[in-house]
């Protein structure tokens, strides 16, 4: 596949996101894929395989009342990855967090394989998850 091709995988995944749509974000992904999320909260960590993957996303949905969403800014790809640039909001506990983040990718015959995330602030997502 090539750089548009991968770069139109990553944003039907953040539609699916936003829309609810588990079976089609949980399609774009390998079966073997890894989801590393940065920090030290309860939320970190390597998330192994998608059935992993799709836990770490309910648990956001279930955490944040179902008001997790993120707005996706830009996508770039390259020959090796694509990096989304995004802005992620919640409430949560009667708190608000809204920040900036990037996500890389990388991909292999259309599925995503793997994901680092990193956000804006990490102690902020951090505080806000715990």
């Amino acid at each position: 596949m090539g750089n548009q091709e991968d770069a139109a995988v990553v944003r039907r995944g953040y539609e699916a996101f936003n829309g609810g749509d588990m079976e089609t974000l949980m399609g774009l992904f390998a079966d073997d894929a890894v989801y590393h999320v940065g920090g030290s909260g309860g939320l970190a960590g390597d998330k192994q395989g998608k059935k992993a993957i799709m836990a770490y996303f309910a648990e956001l949905f279930t955490l944040s009342g179902g008001t997790a969403k993120v707005e996706l800014q830009d996508v770039i790809a390259g020959e090796r990855h694509t990096v989304s640039v995004q802005s992620a909001e919640a409430q949560r506990n009667g708190k608000s967090m809204k920040q900036n983040g990037v996500l890389v990718f990388t991909l292999r015959d259309g599925k995503v394989t793997e994901v680092r995330e990193f956000q804006e602030d990490t102690a902020k997502a951090t505080d806000f998850w715990s």
